[in-house]
């Protein structure tokens, strides 16, 4: 039942595709969250209100119409542009970056909320010292509010890459040879859809084990405080049995 009959090397392709698309739309889609939320917190009137309606909209949008509408209609706006300076040949995205562009632009609008609440979770008073003491706004942002957002962030960012991981599925639609693809492909071939997809299902289901773990030792690493106060633990339980 198992037997990939010799697919089990495509599949291992598509895996690495899956994973290099969910890498590069996690890093595009979390700059786009930190602009997002920048603006949403802005004193600009009109950046607040692009990044209200970004978020709104492309949070109510399937990911799956938006991998559509970017891969297709993103050929047919290209080719419009291009028309006007005399380019007249047929232009297509790349299922690859189409993929990345639908994915980036989905996570990015659902970490610009993640953002926003965790910059707002930072006493104000820590930025108005740092304005105290002459640091610039880029420096109070990268030295003060950065690194505590990333440890009150941290959590619900990884939630979204496991659902990330899981919508680079979509991609398959459009012709990108990931996971997904290339299962179809195989149960196709051998007219045995069950075992490839269950093939799929675990290549995925053990792709989201790693990436769970990992997230765990960042929230661990992110966290110096919970790190001194097990390391506190441990040197007393030590000194309380090397006394008793």
């Amino acid at each position: 039942m198992f037997d990939l009959q010799g697919f089990g090397a495509l599949l291992l392709s598509g895996a690495t595709v899956t994973i290099q698309l969910a890498m590069t739309s996690l890093i595009i889609g979390m700059v786009l969250g930190l602009l997002g939320a920048t603006a949403k917190l802005s004193n600009i009137w009109l950046l607040r209100k692009i990044a209200t309606v970004y978020t709104a909209t492309m949070r109510g949008i399937p990911e799956l119409l938006l991998v559509l509408f970017i891969y297709y209609g993103g050929s047919i706006l290209l080719m419009s542009i291009l028309k006007k300076f005399g380019y007249n040949d047929y232009v297509e995205i790349s299922a690859f970056w189409g993929g990345v562009m639908a994915l980036s632009i989905a996570f990015g609008a659902y970490a610009t909320e993640i953002f926003r609440m965790s910059i707002q979770e930072i006493p104000i008073g820590q930025r108005e010292a740092a304005q105290a003491i002459g640091m610039r706004p880029f420096q109070t942002f990268y030295r003060i509010t950065l690194p505590q957002v990333w440890q009150i962030a941290l959590p619900g960012l990884g939630n979204l890459f496991l659902v990330l991981l899981k919508d680079t599925a979509l991609v398959s639609v459009v012709g990108l040879k990931d996971i997904m693809y290339q299962s179809s492909r195989a149960a196709q071939s051998t007219q045995q859809p069950f075992t490839f997809y269950m093939a799929a299902a675990i290549i995925y289901l053990g792709l989201t084990m790693l990436i769970t773990g990992f997230m765990m030792w960042l929230e661990w690493r992110a966290n110096p405080a919970a790190r001194y106060a097990k390391k506190l633990s441990r040197q007393t339980t030590h000194r309380q049995s090397t006394i008793g």
